[in-house]
């Protein structure tokens, strides 16, 4: 793929601007000149334009691409919410404005969107309180953890290990190692977590219990009300990972069934751009005992109803990132929780379950699917015997598709994680599905049809430690 500087002819202009009045001799100081021309390409304004138009038709996105990208939840993005985060009264707001003696008078629509945002997901998650400040799902995770040991510290508590079943999300151990806990695993048995494996690993030094639910093989945990009564006993604290809420947003509330703290992906679940689309936002919601340790500042509301940024929590661990985390995201899932209102989000939950259900269903034929039996938003399933799912993944490519989550969770042989989410149309997924079938005729009939795979996209098949190793991320000078 060629680079602008590639296809750069000497002398070539796109704008010819107009000469300014002083040199630059003139106007900047002699150590801030360059000592020689910058090495820019030179080109047409149709070469530049016809250049990124060409490579933005190579991107994968939700906009031209279905992605069925099980636990990550890549619903459309309506257009109504970029355009209502991009409202100048939003935009041209300087961060430190609510910090300086009198600013929080010029920002008060600012602070009121932060602050309802906050109550509308305690809402949703029966949660006591909520911070924006967390900046991906990643730094929810590690802000929960640390909400889990402030509050443990604080009443002198010995608590030195996490549990996290393998059934769970994948960053979880991370997390939690980060925090300073040892993490134990436990084995989950027939696809959820079993309450005598839990209860074997419940010591006095266990703080907490972190729990995707469902979990990453789209099955809704039965057995919580054991497992919330068990962690009370010993006084340890219950995580919920937000990677799966779009399955249960308006159906179920966290909080009410005994988790303790819960971190949101909005950039998944509430309708704001995700990965390259980004940035993210993990806002993360606590239970009353664990308030007092929220990240600061707060938006708190005066009693003549305008808005404040304080910092008087003495109990608070300190930023977690810089201001109130990412606003523009945040404005986004506000618009989309007050689009879709009290009927608008349990309907997307019930929508994103059916199509789960219906492709399971559509692919038991062919694919072997392991707990085949009403799942939630998503659902695990593995090629026949002798079929790679790195090859029907690659196959997908080839015909404009996205892969599913592949070889993760990593308890199911050759895993094919498939997550349709509320915003696909039954034709979309009767396309996924007759491909899919499509790969597994033509695969068991002649394997090299799929280790082709794909054919026409822009790379094919790359080594992908290396890719990740050695990235070349800078135009080489000839």
């Amino acid at each position: 793929m060629k680079t602008l500087f590639d296809k750069s002819v000497k002398g070539r202009v796109g704008v010819i601007p107009a000469m300014p009045q002083k040199r630059a001799e003139e106007m900047l100081p002699q150590n801030l000149l360059r000592s020689k021309k910058p090495n820019l390409p030179e080109l047409s304004e149709l070469d530049v334009i016809r250049h990124f138009t060409q490579n933005s038709h190579k991107n994968f996105s939700v906009d031209g691409n279905f992605y069925p990208l099980g636990s990550c939840t890549m619903k459309y993005n309506a257009k109504v919410l970029e355009h209502i985060a991009s409202l100048p009264g939003f935009t041209q707001v300087h961060p430190f404005i609510p910090q300086i003696k009198g600013g929080e008078k010029y920002t008060q629509g600012a602070l009121q969107a932060v602050y309802e945002t906050e109550q509308l997901l305690c809402e949703i998650n029966g949660m006591k309180a909520f911070t924006t400040q967390p900046m991906s799902g990643a730094n929810g995770e590690f802000t929960g953890v640390m909400l889990i040991a402030a509050y443990h510290k604080d009443k002198g508590n010995k608590k030195t290990k996490i549990v996290v079943p393998d059934s769970s999300h994948g960053t979880n151990p991370a997390s939690a190692m980060m925090a300073g806990y040892e993490v134990i695993n436990i084995e989950s048995k027939d696809g959820m977590v079993d309450p005598d494996a839990l209860e074997a690993a419940l010591t006095d030094d266990v703080a907490a219990l972190m729990m995707t639910c469902p979990n990453t093989l789209g099955l809704f945990e039965k057995h919580l009300p054991k497992i919330v009564e068990k962690l009370r006993k010993i006084d340890a604290l219950l995580y919920y990972d937000g990677a799966n809420l779009n399955a249960i947003m308006g159906k179920m509330r966290v909080g009410d069934v005994g988790f303790d703290v819960v971190h949101l992906n909005l950039h998944k679940t509430m309708g704001t751009p995700h990965g390259g689309g980004g940035p993210g936002s993990g806002c993360v919601g606590v239970s009353e005992r664990l308030e007092p340790y929220l990240p600061v500042g707060r938006v708190v509301k005066n009693t003549d109803g305008t808005f404040k940024l304080s910092f008087d929590f003495p109990k608070s661990i300190g930023y977690i990132a810089p201001f109130l985390g990412n606003f523009s995201v945040f404005l986004k899932a506000l618009a989309y929780i007050n689009r879709l209102g009290k009927e608008g989000i349990p309907r997307a939950a019930e929508y994103a379950v059916l199509n789960a259900n219906y492709m399971r269903k559509k692919m038991e034929k062919f694919l072997i699917v392991p707990y085949n039996r009403v799942c939630m938003h998503e659902f695990v399933s593995s090629p026949p015997e002798g079929m790679k799912a790195l090859d029907l993944a690659k196959a997908l490519l080839e015909h404009g598709i996205h892969a599913p989550t592949i070889y993760f969770p990593l308890i199911v042989h050759e895993c094919l994680m498939f997550e349709p989410t509320e915003t696909e149309s039954k034709e979309t997924l009767d396309h996924l599905v007759a491909l899919m079938e499509e790969f597994v005729a033509e695969g068991s009939k002649n394997p090299a049809y799929l280790h082709d795979m794909p054919l026409s996209t822009p790379v094919r098949r790359l080594d992908e430690t290396q890719a990740a190793r050695k990235m070349i991320l800078k135009q080489e000078e000839n």
